[in-house]
């Protein structure tokens, strides 16, 4: 059945509404950014680049590093976004854009995130690199979808009896990053740990400058939990709805992350370009090796 054009929204020209987009456009490997500004500072290292195209907060990249076709695509920040993003993508490599149906043959695209991060654990030096195993989310996203298939249960209600969890917020849902793209951007370079996506920057994630919060503990709680002998190691805005998203859409995903802020300790990198500098080189020579 054809998807109506109220639900797959496609412009004038025939790319996908937000992205600008079309499917020729798109890599099978595609590399997230939350910065639109990012993306020249990754596709700088490529060979050549074959097509780019700027649309509101979303501005992408297609070209070739090392061989490997690789897209490079700006999120902005936020869950939100990563809806947007991520319904596009799929649709662009499993909907027939001429006759508006899912296509019979299913694309699964690799999905790795390059973004920045601060640790919750005062052991976890600046400047480090984190992969997240997996991603919890004190968003809503996954709420929206039937996705408890692809939620960690045991983690989430472990989690709500740690924080005695506001009825207020929504239930955080858990979701892991692929196993065989994960523990193929892993190494002696990287630490394996588990990612907290929050809503916000700034209150959700307890930093205070004019206004009080309502769980002055919660980053407390956040760095005491453990579940398995694992601890949660950091926070940022995106991880568990890229994983969530991917899960469902049948994608692999990983998310890898600069540590630029330790929140237990105050310090923040004198150096993030730097940082952020090395995760790409890192990230890229682990994408033209992966198979």
């Amino acid at each position: 059945m054809a998807i109506a054009e109220s639900e797959l929204i496609l412009n004038n020209d025939g790319s996908i509404y937000h992205l600008n987009l079309k499917p020729e456009h798109l890599a099978p490997t595609i590399i997230t950014v939350g910065d639109p500004d990012r993306v020249d500072t990754v596709t700088q290292h490529f060979d050549s680049i074959e097509f780019r195209v700027k649309k509101r907060e979303f501005h992408t990249q297609t070209g070739f590093y090392q061989g490997k076709r690789i897209t490079v695509i700006s999120t902005g920040i936020g869950t939100d976004n990563i809806d947007i993003v991520f319904n596009e993508l799929d649709a662009l490599a499993n909907i027939d854009f001429s006759t508006r149906e899912i296509k019979s043959k299913h694309t699964a695209l690799q999905i790795i995130r390059i973004g920045t991060s601060g640790a919750v654990q005062k052991d976890i030096p600046i400047d480090s690199f984190v992969v997240s195993e997996i991603g919890i989310g004190f968003d809503s996203l996954l709420h929206f979808y039937q996705s408890e298939n692809v939620q960690e249960l045991k983690i989430s209600k472990a989690l709500i009896t740690h924080f005695n969890w506001d009825k207020n917020k929504s239930i955080p849902y858990v979701v892991r990053a692929d196993n065989k793209l994960s523990e193929h951007m892993q190494s002696h370079s990287t630490q394996k740990g588990i990612t907290i996506t929050n809503v916000g920057f700034y209150g959700p994630q307890g930093r205070v400058l004019r206004l009080s919060l309502k769980d002055p503990r919660a980053n407390d709680k956040i760095s005491t939990f453990v579940y398995n002998g694992q601890k949660i190691t950091n926070l940022e805005m995106e991880t568990a709805g890229i994983y969530g998203m991917a899960k469902l859409l049948g994608h692999q995903a990983v998310s890898m992350n600069a540590i630029l802020a330790n929140r237990v300790t105050g310090e923040f990198s004198k150096t993030p370009k730097e940082t952020i500098e090395k995760l790409i080189k890192y990230t890229l020579s682990k994408i033209v090796s992966y198979t």
